[in-house]
């Protein structure tokens, strides 16, 4: 039987949010995303309210494919070893059972992504014990989504829709946002947040090209001031910075 290919839409970031699209190298023993940019978040930034809105929505499940993207191919059998907090004898224990390098797996049932929380506790009392996560960011909105306001605070980039969804701020593989200097991650977020305000908050896939960016936009990414606690902007905010 011969192949004949056929339009998935999956590798179109054009038409949908849930596209996820697996870029693998066997000899090399690389699988990981080709659309979707892949976010490591530090236990540092997970105390900010918009983060535990996003983690207290979040679903535990068992690890799939897409979780052994998230994490070094040596590091695949921990996400099937309990915590410590649940089995004393877990091989995620260190000394004495009292210390801990477990994973877990979860999803996000809004947008169907994988998300990986990886423990570190000390051993004893009174030492660190802290979570970090990594997961995938949407490519854009859900299709019945519009885009209401952009949330960002100790380097996290946050849309919160009309209806009061919150969602990580879509993003492609291999384009960072960032906040705070002159480069290019500040100008791939005000492209993005160009683009949105020119959708009306209407449907918006990541991606969008350096060049379509705004200078008040751009100017207030670069900016200090944008980096200073949480900074909040709404679709209006963004639309009358494009008439500046």
């Amino acid at each position: 039987m011969t192949f004949e290919p056929v339009d998935l839409n999956l590798t179109d970031p054009e038409k949908g949010y849930l596209h996820f699209v697996l870029y693998t190298e066997a000899r090399l023993g690389v699988a990981s995303s080709s659309l979707n940019a892949e976010l490591d978040i530090e236990a540092s930034q997970t105390v900010t309210p918009h983060f535990q809105e996003w983690l207290s929505r979040l679903e535990r499940c068992e690890p799939n494919a897409m979780h052994c993207t998230l994490v070094e191919p040596t590091k695949i059998p921990s996400l099937f070893h309990p915590c410590v907090t649940e089995d004393k004898n877990s091989p995620a224990a260190a000394i004495s059972g009292s210390g801990c390098t477990c994973r877990r797996t979860f999803y996000d049932p809004e947008f169907g992504l994988p998300v990986v929380g990886e423990h570190f506790k000390h051993v004893g009392t009174g030492g660190t014990d802290q979570w970090s996560y990594k997961t995938y960011a949407p490519l854009e909105l859900r299709p019945d989504d519009v885009f209401d306001l952009f949330i960002t605070g100790r380097g996290l980039f946050w849309a919160r829709t009309d209806k009061g969804l919150l969602s990580i701020l879509p993003q492609r593989h291999a384009v960072g946002y960032n906040i705070g200097y002159s480069g290019g991650g500040p100008h791939a977020l005000a492209a993005y947040l160009t683009r949105l305000a020119k959708n009306d908050g209407g449907t918006t896939p990541a991606g969008t090209p350096y060049e379509d960016a705004h200078p008040a936009i751009v100017a207030w990414t670069q900016s200090k001031a944008a980096d200073r606690g949480t900074n909040e902007l709404t679709l209006s905010d963004l639309q009358a910075m494009l008439e500046s």
